[in-house]
């Protein structure tokens, strides 16, 4: 288990789905200028692939009282960016099949945790600015999809037990994954992103999240808008007092509302804890 190892397992995996090539090349000229009947239709000739993301998309997590049974209703409520997250989340975990047992928890809860982060930041940061909560929203979504190589490369080593048992004494999650592979998860959604030639602000944040960027100012704010997000809510804390107050710091530090964003948070764990109930 090294980052050598890492770098081999990620550039072995295999192309995104078709169907998702196909939307990504809908992106291209920018997510203001997608055809929406195009992007709905390319969805739509995938039935599997609607299923899952109206399955998604009608999680609690994201707050809609209503369900939306249609991929065009979806993206008129959500907008092209959230479901270009979707499409591309529900892809890869399609490539990596991965049991997140290593991170001591349920594929399930998983899946919710990733919600969670994007839905803060729909949440939340639209408040602030909406162009750039929805660029940001889906990235958000799939920024964990790192920790899915992880579990893969810690269970081929059979090394479970001691990666759970150091996890759990580790002050830090990304800390105790650089100690081990030499780079963190986030590091490695980003060589994803980059082998899958998604976009390349993406794989800019991702990598610069726990390491030292040469990147511009607004690359910077919008890493700690990240990294707020991923304090609050993360697979070790699910919207604790601690979690939540030290991602308030991270919003304090960037000059923005701590108690907006604690009501957000505090929202979002009810629903969380009314959900599993």
């Amino acid at each position: 288990m090294n980052f050598r190892s890492i770098v081999h397992h990620i550039d072995s995996l295999p192309p995104l789905s078709d169907t998702t090539q196909v939307v990504r090349k809908l992106y291209q000229a920018g997510a203001e200028n997608v055809d929406i009947a195009k992007l709905v239709e390319a969805i739509e000739t995938d039935a599997v692939l609607t299923v899952n993301i109206l399955k998604m998309i009608n999680s609690p997590l994201y707050g809609f009282s209503k369900q939306i049974t249609s991929v065009s209703q979806a993206v008129t409520l959500f907008g092209t960016q959230v479901v270009y997250g979707l499409v591309v989340r529900y892809s890869i975990e399609s490539a990596i099949i991965a049991n997140l047992r290593p991170y001591g928890l349920s594929n399930t809860k998983f899946n919710d945790i990733c919600h969670m982060q994007s839905a803060l930041v729909s949440q939340w940061y639209s408040q602030i600015k909406l162009r750039d909560a929805q660029f940001l929203a889906p990235l958000a979504l799939i920024m964990e999809s790192g920790k899915l190589v992880v579990a893969q490369e810690v269970a081929q080593a059979t090394n479970i037990k001691e990666f759970i048992n150091g996890l759990k004494v580790a002050p830090n999650i990304s800390e105790y994954e650089n100690s081990l592979f030499g780079t963190s998860s986030y590091y490695i959604s980003g060589l994803l992103f980059e082998h899958w030639h998604l976009d390349s602000l993406y794989v800019d944040l991702l990598k610069g999240l726990d390491f030292e960027h040469d990147g511009a100012l607004k690359m910077g704010y919008y890493i700690d808008i990240l990294d707020a997000v991923r304090t609050a809510v993360n697979v070790a804390s699910v919207f604790t007092e601690d979690s939540i107050n030290d991602a308030s710091e991270i919003v304090s530090d960037l000059g923005l509302d701590t108690e907006q964003f604690k009501t957000v948070c505090l929202k979002m764990k009810e629903t969380y804890l009314e959900k599993n109930t």
